[in-house]
């Protein structure tokens, strides 16, 4: 696959993960405080299943890594919200076993090895490293979300949820300088700016 259309595909994502940030944006301010949409979490379901490809095309592990952590968790708030059953059958079952086939699928057709992905020579193990550890600060934030829903029974997005988005999203955004990827840059700068927002909006509604 050339660079153009893998680019593209990154980029195709990041609109996505930009249109779940802008649909809870304007629904938020329209309410004057924080909402969690259901499109939210169709499109974050939706540009994770794409960016996840896009990782595997680029040989980026932080990339998959990030996507893999997040995938379920997206899929488990449409169930809290009550929409995953919307879904027609064949999709849901096809969505949810994705990351595994792409796995099975590669590694039986030797183009999967774990040492590439790990000691790729575009990416030196430190800026490895600081990926790995930019993706996990920033996924973090979901498994609070998940564990902060379930104990309220319903699909929230708390403050500490957005520190996390921002920090995460600062770490990303230095990897993504040093790594020379426009995906990531162009979609982490228009999400801070959301997440610093939202933190505004949930200090408001709890004064």
């Amino acid at each position: 696959m050339s660079h153009w259309w893998i680019y593209s595909l990154g980029f195709l994502a990041q609109i996505l993960f930009s249109a779940r940030t802008l649909v809870q944006w304007v629904v938020s301010e329209k309410n004057k405080k924080v909402i969690t949409p259901t499109l939210f979490w169709q499109l974050s379901l939706l540009a994770s299943f794409l960016l996840f490809v896009y990782g595997y095309f680029r040989d980026d592990f932080a990339i998959m890594l990030g996507q893999t952590l997040t995938y379920f968790i997206y899929i488990r708030n449409l169930q809290l919200q009550g929409q995953w059953k919307q879904i027609h059958r064949f999709l849901r079952w096809f969505v949810f076993i994705f990351p595994i086939l792409i796995v099975i699928y590669s590694y039986h057709n030797n183009t999967y090895d774990i040492d590439n992905l790990l000691k790729n020579e575009a990416i030196p193990f430190w800026l490895l490293l600081l990926g790995i550890v930019a993706q996990i600060t920033f996924t973090f934030r979901f498994f609070y979300q998940w564990i902060y829903s379930e104990k309220k029974k319903e699909s929230l997005l708390p403050l500490g949820f957005w520190i996390l988005s921002l920090s995460g999203s600062f770490l990303i955004l230095i990897y993504a300088i040093f790594r020379e990827d426009p995906v990531l840059l162009a979609g982490h700068i228009f999400g801070s700016i959301v997440y610093v927002r939202n933190i505004y909006l949930n200090y408001n509604e709890k004064k």
